[in-house]
Order: C-alpha cells, then sequence, then structure tokens
C-alpha cells in the first residue's frame, strides 16, 4: 500500500484525485494539506501546513501553488519520501531548486501529467526536425477562466521541448500585439481563458502554401489524475534522481 499526502487536496485537481483513488487498492491518501482544510469533508484529516502532518507517507504529491515548494522539499529531505510535482507556474529557480533536490531523494516533475501531452510534445519535437528551419512555429492554449497561470504550464513546456530540438534558437513572443511583420526567430505562444475549458494546445507549423497542426484536447481534469496517480507508482521506490513522463511512458512501454 502507497501511503499519499496529497498538498492542494482540495483543489479541482486534488478533489479528482480524492475521487479516483476511492477505488484504488494499491494506494490511499494517508493525510492532505490545503489553505483551505475544512473546505470539504475528506475522509482524511487535512492540514493548513505540510510541517504539521503527523502521519506516516511513501510520497508527496502537489497539485497545489509554487510558493509552497520550498516547504514540501524541505520536508520530504526530512523524511527521506519522494515527490511527486504537477504545480505549474514554477520559476526557473524553483526548477533549480528541484533539480538540486533529486540528487537527495527521487523528484518526477510535469507540468502536464497526461500521456496523451507526452505524446504529443514527441510529435512536435520530431516535426520540428523536420520541418524547423522553413516553417513558423505558434502556440495557442485555451483553459478554464479560474486559471491562474499564462502561458500554461504546458504550452510553455512544448514551446521549450521544441525549442533544444532547434538549438534553442527561437524567442518566445507572448500574446502578440507587435508592428512590423514576424522574424523568423519567433515563436508566439498566444493564451485563451473562459468558461470551463479543462485544456486545449494546438500547435501550428505555417509552412509556404501548407499547414500543418498538432493538437491536444483534454475533455476532463480525469485524464490529469490518472496521469498522476501512475507517476505517483513509478516513483515511489526508485533511487533519486529526476524524473518526468518520459521516464514513465518508456517503463510502460517496456513492461508491455
Amino acid at each position: 500500500m502507497i501511503n499519499i499526502l496529497l498538498n492542494g487536496c482540495n483543489g479541482k485537481m486534488g478533489q479528482t484525485i480524492t475521487q479516483l483513488l476511492k477505488e484504488n487498492p494499491n494506494m490511499k491518501i494517508a493525510a492532505g494539506i490545503d489553505t483551505n482544510p475544512e473546505k470539504f469533508n475528506n475522509e482524511y484529516k487535512v492540514y493548513k501546513e505540510i510541517m504539521d502532518v503527523e502521519e506516516t507517507a511513501d510520497l508527496v504529491l502537489d497539485f497545489s501553488h509554487p510558493n509552497s515548494i520550498d516547504k514540501i522539499i524541505e520536508y520530504c529531505i526530512s523524511k527521506g519520501i519522494a515527490l511527486v510535482v504537477a504545480t505549474t507556474g514554477l520559476s526557473q529557480s524553483q526548477y533549480e531548486l528541484l533539480a538540486k533536490t533529486s540528487n537527495k531523494i527521487p523528484v518526477f516533475q510535469s507540468a502536464n501529467m497526461s500521456y496523451g501531452v507526452a505524446v504529443t510534445v514527441e510529435l512536435c519535437k520530431n516535426a520540428a526536425k523536420t520541418l524547423g528551419k522553413d516553417f513558423d512555429i505558434e502556440i495557442i492554449e485555451k483553459h478554464h477562466n479560474e486559471k491562474k497561470d499564462a502561458p500554461s504550464g504546458t504550452a510553455l513546456m512544448i514551446a521549450k521541448e521544441i525549442n533544444s530540438t532547434l538549438n534553442n534558437n527561437l524567442e518566445f513572443i507572448y500574446d502578440r500585439h507587435q508592428k512590423g511583420a514576424r522574424k523568423p526567430i519567433e515563436m508566439g505562444i498566444y493564451s485563451l481563458r473562459g468558461g470551463t475549458i479543462p485544456g486545449e494546445h494546438i500547435i501550428t507549423f505555417a509552412g509556404k502554401d501548407e499547414i500543418i497542426e498538432i493538437k491536444h484536447t483534454a475533455l476532463s481534469r480525469k485524464i490529469f489524475a490518472e496521469g498522476a496517480i501512475k507517476a505517483v507508482e513509478f516513483t515511489v521506490g526508485k533511487k533519486p534522481g529526476y524524473y518526468n513522463m518520459k521516464d514513465l511512458l518508456k517503463e510502460i512501454v517496456k513492461n508491455e
């Protein structure tokens, strides 16, 4: 049995994971952490501060806010347990801190826990390798009206993966409003917020007289919760290291 501390348990993703794990015989939520601990009547105890948690756990699963990363890392290192981070909007210094932490404990981090998004990233990288010199690349992402960060962590992840494939030669332009023609070295990233859209990402490769689009649409938050649960299973018991969805997919393919 895998015992999880769920940080951000009373958020939308936290509650989706809570419901899914009720049907999972191999893992359970030992306790939750949330800035609003009494928002829901959970079947587990919810703390406002992670350092106050009394229950024993194998791993912390974080679906919260970047502001909590430092305390979570401190807690996981002190307890010698693994960390899965699904929170978006992290700063460069926080990514660097997670990488440093992975020398001591296993750390799994992804801006998007969907298998489909992981495959989308690989498709985009392959397209960029072939088309990057002759095609303009732009990204449009759409999310619900309560999402706090823009552009989405997934859009930035896709953009960075494409850029790394092209030797980091592209300059990111956010919500283009400049005057003048588009420069060849630019990659536009645009954000749309409205309604209850779980998430949509469209990556456009525009060439001379032809357009290729790679699109991923999330129809439910369950795909992210299910991916996070798989990430928990993958990470528990691993050696210290910095893992992501690519590592998880490799293991799944290897075991099939």
